[in-house]
């Protein structure tokens, strides 16, 4: 009698790192559509750091936190390309909120904090995913 591989306590990494997904592409498009309808939200100083306009950021911004939800969704869904993108796309995130740092600090540097799990989880526990599909 065959056995088919069980899914160890680490699939929950995975669910992990799919919801987060979602949850910062939320946060980004919900980011860049105030950034684009209404820059009156964000401080800007004289001595900014940002290298584009406010509104190229809310775009950056919108784009990328679509496309965070449609892979942490693909993600669920167990396909199997997910993965590598998921890592490409928290990677990028990453680097993005880097240079937004000087507009929201503490925010940048949670949402980089949870790229570092995200990719964690899909590189060090993302065989999980293929082992239960």
């Amino acid at each position: 009698m065959a056995y088919g591989a069980r899914a160890s306590g680490w699939l929950g990494w995975i669910w992990f790192a799919a919801v987060m997904m979602i949850l910062v592409g939320v946060f980004n498009v919900i980011t860049g559509l105030s950034a684009i309808l209404r820059g009156a939200l964000y401080v800007q100083t004289g001595d900014q750091v940002l290298v584009l306009n406010l509104p190229a950021w809310g775009w950056i911004h919108l784009i990328l936190g679509v496309l965070l939800i449609a892979v942490g969704i693909a993600l669920i869904a167990g396909q199997p390309w997910a993965r590598v993108v998921a890592v490409v796309l928290a990677a990028l995130n990453a680097i993005e909120h880097m240079l937004f740092i000087p507009a929201y600090p503490w925010w940048s540097l949670i949402v980089i904090a949870i790229d570092i799990l995200v990719i964690y989880a899909l590189v060090v526990h993302g065989h999980e995913m293929e082992r239960t599909a």
